[in-house]
């Protein structure tokens, strides 16, 4: 066996890399420039060698398996004679982004590794993976693991420091412990571990706290340092309820021109002013500089389009649509709440938009009800509407809806609010009992479900209790 082939293939293709780059699974991307490498031949294979401040590679090339533009696959002789995978890349190339994508997901992967077995010398780490799994709702974004010691288990799932979401990592993590009970039922697994970059971790501490889940929550820095903390140092709960200022009269009449028009609906907000919205899109506020006839035509347009089957207005924002019905029918959903006044996003909510639609509503009995619409599957809908629920937990304890003015003429209750979860009934996610199954008993839960044909008519094929199973006839 000669090494000229392959080292003549190794040559070409970095005289011709713009950017060459080597990728070895598990490790990070290793830009090479003219003088971090060097390309010995041998009799039987090509030595590479390449380095950097803090890493050095030496590789046996033996052949090269897969070219194609912008990438070169070679296998490498690995010690005890095993073969190995090594990449060349020409980061220049499109064709390469999934690889480095990949590369940092391998590279992250390792590292998570290697935490598990410093961390946890005394237990054996059996898995660890970024591999899909769609049947289970098991995410490639998080590298999850599983550690055996005895009988004992422990399911662990990891945040990558470029993870836009860091936060959705608990609801993966619940469904990968769900995973490994049901896959080896004779192991007690009864923890979860969560690593979290650094200064991302408060969200996932503060819903913690409202799960009867026991958990071990670490965080990392950017050398690999990982500290454990207590999920109830995480610090107070951001929130901020603002001063409801009730509505002039003159704004609270609406035209009987307006109120003709299909969709149309005035939605009072608490800094006084009104919204006008056709089928939950606004299309004016008052007071406002728009005329009487402007507002009118303004309505009319929107209604024709909006109602307009096929047409972009008809499908879209379906939240607010599914708002406006839910306003207008909330006895339907829940017999035991007030029609009226009903409140949207109260307290503001500043994590950004959580496709998510907000309403605070309250009972005959005085008792605040948090309704979250969703009108498409969404795995992270439980623990999203948790966030929620636990900011009007805060503020219904300290009396701050009575003080800042919210229901008028009411004693809000301080009882921790109910939360209904309200969605068409074909579109809860498949792993919504899961997650609700670990949601603390001290947090009343009902799942509605909705006919298919919500947008016309308002009905309800289900109504369930926390993790509760429907009835299949």
């Amino acid at each position: 066996m000669t090494a000229s082939p392959v080292l003549e293939q190794l040559e070409q293709f970095l005289a011709a890399a713009k950017l060459p780059a080597l990728l070895e699974p598990g490790e990070a991307i290793l830009p090479l420039t003219p003088t971090n490498h060097s390309l010995e031949p041998r009799s039987s294979h090509v030595l590479l060698q390449a380095w950097e401040d803090h890493r050095n590679l030496s590789r046996r090339i033996i052949r090269a398996t897969h070219s194609e533009r912008g990438k070169l696959e070679l296998a490498v002789q690995l010690f005890g004679g095993r073969e190995g995978k090594l990449l060349l890349l020409d980061l220049s190339s499109a064709r390469t982004s999934e690889w480095r994508k990949r590369g940092r997901k391998l590279e992250f992967r390792e590292r998570f590794r290697r935490f598990l077995t410093r961390e946890y010398p005394d237990w054996t780490v059996a898995e660890v993976t970024t591999e899909p799994n769609l049947e289970h709702s098991l995410s490639p974004a998080f590298p999850r693991a599983f550690l055996r010691r005895g009988n004992q288990g422990l399911a662990a799932i990891a945040s990558p420091p470029q993870q836009k979401d860091p936060a959705s990592i608990l609801t993966f993590g619940l469904i990968w412990l769900t995973y490994l009970r049901a896959r080896d039922p004779k192991l007690r697994i009864a923890e979860l571990l969560l690593l979290l970059p650094a200064g991302h971790e408060k969200q996932t501490a503060l819903r913690l706290g409202f799960l009867n889940q026991p958990c071990r929550l670490y965080i990392y820095d950017d050398d690999d340092q990982a500290i454990r903390i207590d999920p109830r140092d995480a610090g107070n709960l951001d929130t901020v309820l603002s001063t409801c200022h009730r509505a002039p009269p003159h704004i609270v009449q609406s035209t009987t021109e307006l109120a003709a028009i299909p969709g149309f609906e005035q939605v009072l907000q608490p800094n006084g002013t009104a919204s006008l919205r056709i089928h939950g899109l606004e299309f004016a506020r008052l007071p406002g500089k728009s005329t009487d006839r402007e507002l009118l035509t303004h309505a009319r347009e929107l209604s024709k389009l909006r109602n307009e089957p096929g047409s972009m207005l008809h499908t879209q924002d379906p939240e607010r649509w599914l708002e406006s019905q839910v306003r207008a029918n909330l006895i339907r959903v829940d017999p035991t709440l007030q029609p009226a006044p009903v409140y949207g996003q109260v307290p503001a909510f500043t994590g950004g938009d959580r496709g998510i639609a907000d309403l605070l509503a309250i009972t005959q009995t005085d008792r605040l009800t948090v309704v979250e619409l969703k009108a498409s599957a969404d795995i992270q809908l439980p623990l999203q509407a948790l966030d929620y629920w636990m900011r009007v937990s805060q503020h219904a304890a300290s009396s701050d809806f009575t003080k800042a003015g919210y229901f008028p003429n009411q004693t809000v209750s301080c009882q921790p609010p109910r939360l209904l979860l309200v969605a068409p009934a074909m579109q809860f996610h498949s792993t919504t009992e899961t997650i609700l199954s670990f949601f603390s008993p001290q947090i009343e839960v009902q799942r509605i479900g909705l006919s298919s044909n919500w947008r016309r008519e308002l009905n309800t094929m289900f109504r369930l209790n926390g993790a509760e199973h429907p009835q299949i006839w």
